[in-house]
C-alpha cells in the first residue's frame, strides 16, 4: 500500500500571514510553497516551528520535518579534543560583531549533495533585517585577529533556532556551538533547534524527537 503521506497536497501560500498547521506537511516534512520573506512571515515560521529552504531558482518551501534534530543545551558534548581546544584559548568568541560576514561565509560552504547553496542574496537581506530588529543572531570566532568560523540563527528567547555555521581551520564552528549551547543553558533556554539530522550535530549532542514534542517545547 502506498504512503498517503506522499499525496498530501501542497498548500500555496497567499498574501495573507498565515500558515497551514504543521501536521499538513508531506513525509520529507514540505508543509508549503510560496509567500515571501518579510520579517513577518519569518518570525511567524519560527514561532510556529517551520523554516524556509530552497535553492536561487525555486519557489520558496518551507518545511516543519518530523522527528526533528534539537540539541537541549544541557546535553552538550564535549570531547577531549574540544577540551584542549577550549583551554588553550586558541579561540575567542563575540556575538554580533560582523552579522553579515557570518552569513556571507556560511553561503560559501561546500556541503555534500548539494548544488550551489539556500543561503541566496534574499535570504541574506531577509535575515540581516531579523538582525538589526534583534532577532536574528551571529558569534563569531576569532583567531587572533581573523575570522574562522561562526554561527547565526533566529532567538525566539526560549529557543534559539540555528540557520548554519562555518568553519575556516579545525574545531571553529563547534567552539562556536559550545558556547551558544553554554550561553543558553545559562539562560535557561528549553533548545537549540538544528532542523535536521547530521552525524555532525549528533556528535555534539544532539538528538531527534518527535514534531509533536518539539511543537509543544517550542509553544511553551
Amino acid at each position: 500500500m502506498k504512503n498517503k503521506q506522499h499525496h498530501k497536497p501542497i498548500y500555496f501560500l497567499s498574501e495573507a500571514l498565515k500558515f497551514p498547521t504543521v501536521e499538513h506537511a508531506n513525509a520529507e516534512g514540505l508543509l508549503a510553497v510560496g509567500g515571501d520573506l518579510s520579517p513577518e512571515r519569518l518570525i511567524l515560521a519560527y514561532k510556529s516551528g517551520i523554516f524556509p529552504w530552497f535553492n536561487e531558482d525555486s519557489l520558496i518551501l518551507w518545511w516543519c520535518p518530523n522527528p526533528r534534530m534539537v540539541l537541549f543545551p544541557e546535553k552538550i558534548k564535549i570531547s577531549k579534543t574540544m577540551r584542549k581546544v577550549i583551554r588553550s584559548n586558541q579561540f575567542t568568541l563575540t556575538k554580533n560583531s560582523c552579522f553579515t560576514t557570518v552569513i556571507e561565509h556560511c553561503s560559501k560552504i561546500q556541503r555534500k549533495n548539494q548544488e550551489g547553496t539556500w543561503i541566496t542574496n534574499n535570504i541574506k537581506s531577509a535575515y540581516l533585517k531579523l538582525h538589526e530588529m534583534g532577532i536574528a543572531h551571529s558569534y563569531e570566532v576569532w583567531e587572533n585577529d581573523r575570522l574562522v568560523g561562526g554561527l547565526y540563527g533566529i532567538d525566539l528567547g526560549h529557543v534559539f533556532c540555528g540557520e548554519s555555521m562555518f568553519s575556516l581551520v579545525a574545531n571553529a564552528s563547534k567552539f562556536a556551538f559550545i558556547n551558544l549551547a553554554q550561553e543558553l543553558h545559562a539562560k535557561s533556554y528549553q533548545l537549540i533547534d538544528c532542523q535536521i539530522y547530521t552525524s555532525h550535530l549528533k556528535s555534539l549532542g544532539a538528538e531527534e524527537i518527535p514534531r509533536k514534542v518539539f511543537i509543544e517545547l517550542l509553544q511553551s
